[in-house]
């Protein structure tokens, strides 16, 4: 009897182990996938980002010399009897065609600049806002603490196109207090949220002085 008592004990053990054991793995593969889902949302932010930015210099002509495209590669070969034409017409003719290439210039690069400026503010525009954006703008139109369960079923409910889940919106959370876009405190065991000015507007209005009676 003492044997089979001492079987069972050691089986109950053991799978109260593994239990614990594929709970703990099941919490980390959920937190490892929100952060990474969370980086990639950031990421995908950062290159649309890049992309207005680059449409932005191009549009006002301030492009590095290596970004310029490779047009005048082609025309290499064109000079050669140019100069022999013009050798033979005198210097007046080089003249009339300086003053002419001048003259077209601005007129050929003078729309594709505007067009370009107009096709990269609609770019802007229509560009669907990152979960960053949404959870700090959230934030900001709150006045208590919220959780991050929260603002998930919130921002769900107002975007049901997109799949937020929790643990994606609190790695999210954490990014912005890394970087002081979000401030964090505990009440009890639980987690909650505001933006940076909720809070710090509250101290400052109990800090005011009475003013004093006349």
């Amino acid at each position: 009897m003492s044997e089979n008592a001492s079987a069972t004990e050691l089986t109950s053990q053991y799978t109260a182990q593994v239990s614990a054991d594929l709970e703990r793995n099941t919490k980390e593969q959920e937190r490892i996938g929100g952060e990474i889902a969370a980086l990639q949302e950031q990421l995908a932010a950062l290159e649309s980002d890049h992309k207005v930015l680059v449409s932005i210099q191009r549009a006002l002509g301030t492009a590095p010399a290596s970004a310029e495209p490779v047009v005048p590669s082609d025309s290499v070969p064109v000079p050669a009897p140019r100069k022999k034409t013009t050798a033979k017409t005198g210097p007046g003719t080089r003249a009339r065609t300086k003053k002419s290439a001048t003259k077209s210039r601005p007129a050929a690069t003078a729309k594709p600049a505007a067009e370009k400026q107009a096709d990269t503010a609609e770019a802007a525009k229509t560009a669907p806002p990152t979960l960053v954006e949404l959870v700090r703008r959230h934030l900001a139109e709150q006045s208590e603490p919220r959780s991050a369960a929260e603002i998930a079923t919130t921002l769900g409910q107002t975007h049901p196109d997109r799949n937020i889940k929790t643990t994606v919106v609190r790695t999210t959370l954490e990014g912005l207090v890394a970087r002081n876009q979000a401030q964090r405190s505990k009440q009890g065991a639980s987690v909650y949220y505001t933006a940076p000015d909720a809070q710090a507007a509250s101290p400052q209005a109990e800090e005011q002085p009475a003013p004093a009676d006349a």
